[in-house]
């Protein structure tokens, strides 16, 4: 591929890292706080990828969602 002369490359580095995550709310919130524990040591979080959901089961009832999610975050 061919550039122009304005046109300037960028290019970031990015490191992942696996969170496991749970919630008594939903899937969605256990995204959250792997989202919310991950920016407490990392800077500049871009995205998370979800691998697995699971929850626990209580009474026939649903206790607690989980959770495995690859965070991504661009490093300086």
């Amino acid at each position: 591929m061919s550039q122009t002369r304005n046109q300037e490359v960028r290019m970031s580095t990015l490191k992942v890292i696996e969170v496991l995550a749970e919630s008594n709310k939903s899937w969605e919130d256990a995204a959250q706080e792997a989202v919310t524990t991950a920016s407490k040591t990392v800077r500049n979080v871009k995205s998370i990828w979800i691998d697995n959901f699971e929850a626990t089961v209580e009474d026939g009832k649903l206790k607690s969602y989980r959770i495995n999610a690859k965070v991504s975050f661009v490093l300086d």
